[in-house]
């Protein structure tokens, strides 16, 4: 059998002759090792590839070990930095970007977290001071401005603790749960959707109602007693416990539990004014959250094109619009369905034996008495005993709850745009 080495191979000297020099045009003849020397810089040294490494045409590595020397522009990169090549620049940038985008995530979660928080927790003392209001058909002050509003919160806090203005808290969260988790129910077990397409037909938009109907009256029960919760007065109220709402709810539902007076209106009287509330609050929302929505982002547009926006800008354009129509459409529906929402309030609370707060005094207990037949007779004894600013008692604490949030917003607003700032 014939070798296949061809004539003159040395082992070290060959590296392809022809074949490198045909292959790279004659710009990188072949390199052959006659001394120590050269045998030492082919181990230590890494072949001199061009686009390796940054190089350029006609540049050659430096030694192993050899510090790079420094051009122009600055100190060339090290050979070997960390033992990771050339992708020292693609990590570094990388690992910026990664830290953008987690930053802009946390940032998002904490602005969510924020808005929750103040719609829930932090203005929970306005909810509870304007049903108390409503319910309070004895109540010669109508505190439809902020300044009596934070009057008598000061003095519920120094007769009963801050307790006062934080019950009932825990009661509707449950009631949005109760909700949430019977409109999934209810839309697996149906057809009616959860949410509407962007090619919506009539039928879809009343399947979709259906099915939000279907949910308040799940959540009609539960909504009661947390109604009761957090009007009934700190003297005279029990520590419940957290599911005492789940307990007075089933009871209701199933006329069981702790007794009533002859007065209290059976459940189904209450479904027509509580769906109703419920529908129109949820559509009147959708269509303010919409517009609100669609405005903002066509300002947003015309005002900073595409190519000129910082990323610090556009990162608040992410989040923030929705925020904002959220905002809007909560603030709309519920001044314009607040006369609805007062009825709806006496008519849940009545004959449950509940005692609130004197609202116009801050302390001494009142008891609930109301005789109403009904929806139509609640408001036609409203507009004639008490007027028609009757519908509008404990509105500052409107006021209040939502320049509350407003001004959280806008704080929330500027620590992020400050941490975006500094980490860009």
């Amino acid at each position: 059998m014939h070798p296949r080495r061809p004539d003159g191979f040395d082992g070290l000297g060959y590296r392809g002759g022809t074949r490198d020099e045909q292959g790279f045009g004659g710009a990188f003849p072949a390199r052959s090792f006659s001394s120590a020397s050269d045998l030492g810089h082919w181990v230590t040294t890494p072949p001199d590839i061009p686009g390796s490494r940054n190089l350029h045409w006609g540049e050659k590595s430096p030694p192993y070990g050899v510090p790079a020397p420094s051009t122009p522009e600055g100190p060339e990169e090290e050979p070997f930095p960390g033992g990771s090549g050339g992708s020292a620049p693609g990590q570094s940038s990388g690992e910026g970007r990664w830290e953008q985008e987690q930053l802009s995530r946390f940032a998002g979660f904490g602005i969510g977290l924020a808005s929750l928080f103040t719609e829930n927790v932090l203005a929970h003392p306005c909810i509870v001071l304007r049903r108390q209001c409503q319910v309070n058909y004895h109540a010669r002050h109508y505190h439809l401005t902020p300044f009596t509003v934070i009057n008598i919160m000061y003095s519920f806090n120094k007769t009963q603790g801050p307790r006062a203005l934080w019950k009932g808290m825990g009661s509707t969260f449950i009631v949005q749960g109760i909700a949430l988790g019977a409109e999934g129910i209810i839309s697996e077990f149906t057809p009616l959707p959860r949410e509407v397409s962007h090619k919506w037909n009539p039928k879809q938009i009343g399947e979709h109602l259906l099915l939000k109907s279907l949910t308040y009256v799940v959540a009609m029960p539960f909504y009661s007693a947390s109604l009761i919760e957090t009007v009934q007065s700190e003297i005279i109220r029990d520590n419940a416990g957290i599911l005492e709402c789940v307990k007075e709810g089933i009871g209701r539902a199933i006329g069981m539990g702790v007794p009533h007076s002859k007065r209290l209106l059976p459940l189904l009287s209450l479904i027509f004014p509580t769906v109703l509330h419920g529908v129109l609050h949820y559509i009147i929302s959708s269509i303010i959250q919409k517009f609100v929505l669609l405005i903002l982002k066509r300002k947003t547009y015309h005002s900073h094109p595409a190519e000129s926006t910082s990323p610090v800008q556009s990162m608040l354009d992410a989040y923030f619009p929705e925020l904002i129509a959220n905002f809007a459409a909560s603030l709309c529906s519920d001044v314009l369905l607040y006369p609805l929402e007062t009825v709806l309030h006496r008519l849940h609370i009545q004959g449950t034996r509940t005692i609130i707060d004197n609202t116009d005094l801050g302390y001494e207990v009142l008891p609930i008495n109301t005789q109403y037949e009904g929806m139509r007779d609640c408001v036609n004894s409203i507009k004639q005993e008490e007027g028609m600013l009757g519908f509008y008692k404990g509105f500052g604490a409107v006021v209040i709850q939502y320049t509350l949030h407003a001004a959280v917003l806008q704080i929330t607003k500027i620590i992020y745009s400050t941490l975006l700032q500094n980490s860009v």
